[in-house]
């Protein structure tokens, strides 16, 4: 990154920079990968890219899909150029399918489908390890109003029914995921952050035997293996999916 554009925000995943257009950032996708909130730390090389790659394609999809979202274009194959957004300091949670945590912090078995999606909302915090958030508490810490709340969680039911059936059609069971919106220039409401197998987790439908196999970070949480080998796969079908749709 040359060094005209500034440093705005690094994350854990992406660095953030100014852009020539105010209304717009560069945002650099990282090789490192975090679990159990940063407590667990790695690098892949590779991996940047990839869920840079993947995200562009889930993003543009879902736009042709009438959801609104921060991004652009591709800059390269790791960085993406986005409209500057407000970020608002919730993480959206939508489960299909039980697993991770809350089955550590409820009585619900692993791998239940659930009868509808269950939205959970965290609020984004390091500090206090992201904590479940309640919409009275979201009100109290006057984080945002009611109204846009709701549309945040229409936005998202939204998002999961168009990536079901965009992940099934690549074989993939989108068990859960995690989005994040904020405000542009405007104050319209956009998906912001990024669709990649860092904040989904996807299981791969060609499997026998209702085998669970993770084509996503739990390869990484997990120590299973084969991350860079799992994105790539996805990243492959995607591609392989948009040769056949043009």
């Amino acid at each position: 990154m040359k060094n005209k554009y500034e440093l705005i925000y690094e994350g854990k995943a992406k660095k953030v920079f100014s852009h020539e257009d105010l209304e717009k950032v560069i945002i650099e996708f990282k090789d490192d990968a975090t679990a159990f909130n940063a407590l667990k730390k790695a690098k892949f090389e590779g991996k940047g890219k990839l869920n840079c790659l993947i995200s562009a394609k889930i993003f543009e999809f879902l736009k042709k899909n009438n959801i609104p979202t921060h991004f652009l274009e591709l800059k390269n194959e790791n960085t993406m150029i986005a409209k500057k957004i407000k970020v608002i300091p919730l993480e959206i949670v939508l489960r299909n399918i039980a697993y991770g945590s809350l089955c550590k912090q409820t009585t619900i078995k692993p791998g239940t489908k659930l009868t509808k999606p269950l939205i959970d909302i965290y609020l984004k915090n390091d500090e206090l390890n992201d904590p479940l958030i309640t919409k009275d508490r979201i009100k109290l810490m006057n984080i945002l109003e009611s109204k846009d709340l709701d549309i945040i969680i229409d936005l998202t039911l939204k998002i999961n029914g168009i990536l079901q059936s965009f992940f099934k059609n690549i074989q993939l069971q989108l068990v859960d995921f995690k989005l994040e919106f904020g405000y542009d220039l405007k104050n319209n409401i956009l998906l912001g952050d990024e669709i990649s197998p860092d904040n989904c987790r996807l299981w791969d439908l060609n499997q026998k035997n209702d085998i669970i196999v993770s084509l996503d970070k739990d390869r990484f949480r997990n120590d299973l293996g084969g991350l860079i080998e799992a994105y790539s796969e996805i990243n492959r079908r995607i591609n392989d999916f948009f040769k056949l749709t043009k």
